[in-house]
C-alpha cells in the first residue's frame, strides 16, 4: 500500500445521503460571511439592548434537516424566514431564555433569570423587530455570495413543528456562541443546501481559463446553440381568451357563434410554450391559412394593414376565429 504525505491511500467512507459535500473553499467562503454576520450581530445586540453582547462562530456543518432539528432543544425560538431570490426556507434559532433576556433589556430591565413560557402579545412584536434587524445583518454579510432579501415568516417554540424542509433534505447548519449580558446560549442558522450551494460554486466561474479550456468552452457553446437552432418547437397564433360559464360551454352546438374579446384592430399573439415572442395578423397564402408578423402593438396604435391575399370576407374571418 502506497503512502503519500504519511497518510494511507486506502478507501474513504462515502455517505450516499450526501453525494455532494462542501469543499474547503466553500466552507472558507461561508466562514468569512458568518464571521462578518457574528460581528454585526454582536454590535446590533449591544446597541439595541444596551447590554454587553458577544457572538462568535463555532462551526459550519452539512447535515440533513432531520439531524438539525433533532439536535435542537425544546422550547426554543425557531424563527423561519425566506431567502429571496433563492428558493426554500431558512431558520434562525436561539434559546427562549436568551429571547426573554433580550426583551427584558429592551424594556429597561437588568436581565438575569427568565421565565420559560411563550411570548406575550406585547413581547412578540419586540422580538420580531429585533429579528428583522438581525436578518438585515445577515443580508449584509452574504452580499459577497448572493444578494439575499431575507424576510421572517413565523416563529415556532417546538422545533418539531418547524416545517422548513423534508427530513432528508441537506442543510448547512452554522453554530454561534451567543452571550447577552449574563445569558449565554448556542444560536444556529440553517440554510437549505440546494439553494446556497450553486452560489458557492459560482465563484469558480471567475477563475482564469487556459487557452485550451477557453476554446473547449466556446466549442461547447457553439454546439449547444447549433443544436437549439435546429430543434423543432410548436408555435401557435392565438386570439385573446374569453371567459365563459360552464353552463354556456355545455350548451354549445354546431352553428353557435362565440363572440371573442379580441378586437379586429389588435394583432394576434404568436406564442411558444405559453410565451409570446411576436405579433401577427391573419391571412392566407395560396390555399393555406397564414399570418404576417407585425411590430409589437403600442397603446393607441392604429389598426395594422392586412396583407394581400388575406381572408377579407366576414364569414371566412369568423371561421379563422373559431
Amino acid at each position: 500500500m502506497s503512502r503519500r504525505g504519511g497518510k494511507s491511500s486506502g478507501p474513504e467512507p462515502y455517505d450516499f445521503r450526501r453525494p455532494t459535500k462542501l469543499s474547503r473553499e466553500h466552507i472558507r467562503t461561508l466562514q468569512i460571511a458568518y464571521e462578518t454576520f457574528a460581528r454585526q450581530y454582536a454590535t446590533l445586540l449591544t446597541t439595541s439592548l444596551r447590554a454587553v453582547s458577544q457572538v462568535s462562530l463555532i462551526s459550519i456543518e452539512q447535515l440533513t434537516y432531520d439531524e438539525y432539528i433533532s439536535g435542537l432543544s425544546s422550547p426554543t425560538i425557531v424563527a423561519m424566514f425566506t431567502i429571496d431570490p433563492l428558493p426554500g426556507t431558512a431558520i434562525l434559532e436561539f434559546s427562549l431564555s436568551t429571547a426573554m433576556a433580550c426583551i427584558d433589556h429592551m424594556l429597561g430591565g437588568p436581565g438575569g433569570p427568565q421565565p420559560q413560557r411563550p411570548l406575550s402579545d406585547i413581547e412578540t412584536p419586540l422580538l420580531h423587530g429585533l429579528i428583522d434587524r438581525t436578518l438585515g445583518e445577515l443580508r449584509y454579510a452574504f452580499e459577497g455570495i448572493v444578494a439575499l432579501r431575507p424576510e421572517m415568516t413565523t416563529i415556532e417554540y417546538n422545533p418539531q413543528f418547524a416545517q422548513a424542509g423534508a427530513a432528508s433534505d441537506a442543510v448547512i447548519a452554522s453554530s454561534f456562541e451567543m452571550r447577552v449580558g449574563t445569558e449565554e446560549c448556542v444560536a444556529t442558522v440553517c440554510l437549505p443546501f440546494g439553494s446556497i450551494f450553486p452560489k458557492l460554486q459560482g465563484e469558480r466561474g471567475d477563475a482564469v481559463l487556459t487557452d485550451a479550456q477557453r476554446l473547449a468552452r466556446e466549442a461547447a457553446y457553439r454546439n449547444v446553440v447549433a443544436g437549439l437552432e435546429g430543434a423543432p418547437i410548436e408555435v401557435a397564433v392565438r386570439f385573446q381568451p374569453v371567459r365563459m360559464h360552464p353552463a354556456d360551454l355545455i350548451g354549445l352546438r354546431p352553428g353557435d357563434v362565440v363572440p371573442l374579446a379580441h378586437t379586429t384592430s389588435t394583432p394576434l399573439a404568436v406564442t411558444t410554450a405559453d410565451i409570446t415572442f411576436a405579433y401577427a395578423v391573419p391571412g392566407a397564402q395560396g390555399n393555406r391559412m397564414a399570418c404576417l408578423v407585425v411590430p409589437n402593438p403600442q397603446p393607441g396604435q392604429r389598426p395594422t394593414s392586412r396583407p394581400s391575399g388575406q381572408l377579407g370576407q366576414k364569414n371566412r374571418a369568423e371561421e379563422t376565429s373559431r
